[in-house]
């Protein structure tokens, strides 16, 4: 399995792309916690494939069950386990693929760590179906927080080079965090997502892909969670959300552009509002020294294009040893971005309340 190895939240998914379920058990979960599975469902619903045209044309349904840790719609304090069936896989489409490995994938370096045991199928443990047990673990902890006052919401920041509206990153409100959940394409300018939209359509009438980034903020976190040095919420953040597939890189608040600036220009200078301290503005992300300020955390994350396109491509064979061309059929997103603001949201609930928990734990919070 793999696991998000939380300090007090744990969770671990197991199968592949292919096999027969996959799922997920999510231990930690105190006892007393109300489930509302309608919501899970319609939460999951914004990441499950074969929904539109910009998303693969597998179907799945992606109705989860649950067989353990919850009695009555309420937590039970045992580990929660769910699984969720695979009902339309094509494996034939892979029959070519377990020796010619496909550009940027998991294929090449899987072959070499496992051999011809690897599970090639639809990527095997290393696919985004994985990502579909997590949106349940993460939608189970997104209730959990705004039980605790605590909010987060995703958008679709740019595909290629087309660019959504950024959020508020001093004065974000509720309604502008959750805009984009409420649509089907998550973006938050309607105008800037059909000119996104155009462009997945391009490149997929090209056999091509294309890439984007997905920008994600938090409202709610009080001053004060997370530890200095290696156990930051940067820290941490940035170790979970690697684990989605396909992403490449994070930056919190100004990120990168900050290296840019001089500390005249990126401090972010403190006044009192009543009795709350905040400040002018938010270019830290909401977090300081690892540790939260009480802003508002706003992160963005890279996400390269799907490697699966049907335009040929150079690769090996490594039965002969020699160079060859790949062509690659079957059913891919060419654009994984929409689908992936569901998961962003996911992963960021179960990190922030293990933190959260750990915080509690030792009196902090």
């Amino acid at each position: 399995m793999s696991s998000q190895t939380g300090k007090i939240l744990k969770v671990s998914v197991f199968g592949q792309s292919h096999s027969e379920c996959i799922g997920a058990v999510i231990d930690g979960i105190p006892a007393g916690e109300a489930v509302d599975t309608d919501k899970i469902l319609t939460f999951m619903k914004r990441r499950s494939p074969g929904n539109n045209s910009w998303s693969t044309g597998r179907k799945e349904a992606d109705i989860p069950r649950i067989v353990s840790g919850v009695v009555d719609g309420v937590t039970c304090g045992s580990p929660i386990t769910v699984i969720i069936e695979n009902k339309d896989t094509r494996s034939s489409d892979y029959d070519d693929l377990k020796y010619i490995p496909r550009p940027s994938h998991s294929d090449y370096p899987a072959f070499i760590k496992y051999g011809e045991a690897h599970d090639i199928r639809g990527g095997g443990h290393f696919s985004g179906r994985l990502t579909a047990p997590l949106c349940f673990a993460g939608a189970l902890c997104m209730q959990i927080l705004e039980r605790m006052g605590i909010n987060i919401g995703a958008h679709i920041s740019s595909v290629g080079s087309v660019d959504d509206t950024a959020f508020d990153n001093v004065d974000l409100n509720i309604d502008e965090l959750k805009s984009a959940a409420k649509k089907q394409f998550p973006a938050i300018d309607d105008t800037a997502a059909d000119k996104m939209i155009e462009l997945i359509e391009n490149a997929r009438e090209k056999g091509d892909s294309v890439g984007g980034t997905v920008e994600c903020g938090v409202l709610g976190v009080p001053a004060g969670i997370g530890e200095p040095m290696f156990d930051g919420i940067e820290n941490r953040l940035a170790a979970a959300l690697f684990g989605i597939p396909a992403v490449k890189g994070i930056e919190f608040g100004m990120g990168f552009e900050s290296g840019r600036l001089y500390g005249s220009e990126n401090n972010d200078g403190y006044y009192f509002d009543g009795e709350k301290v905040k400040t002018f503005t938010n270019n830290s992300g909401g977090i300081a020294g690892g540790i939260s300020t009480g802003m508002p955390l706003i992160f963005r994350l890279a996400f390269k294009p799907t490697p699966s396109i049907a335009l040929p491509q150079r690769s090996v064979d490594l039965r002969t040893m020699k160079n060859t061309e790949l062509i690659i059929h079957g059913r891919h997103d060419p654009c994984i971005v929409p689908r992936a603001v569901p998961c962003v949201e996911a992963v960021t609930a179960i990190t922030l309340l293990d933190l959260i928990y750990e915080d509690k734990k030792y009196g902090h919070c």
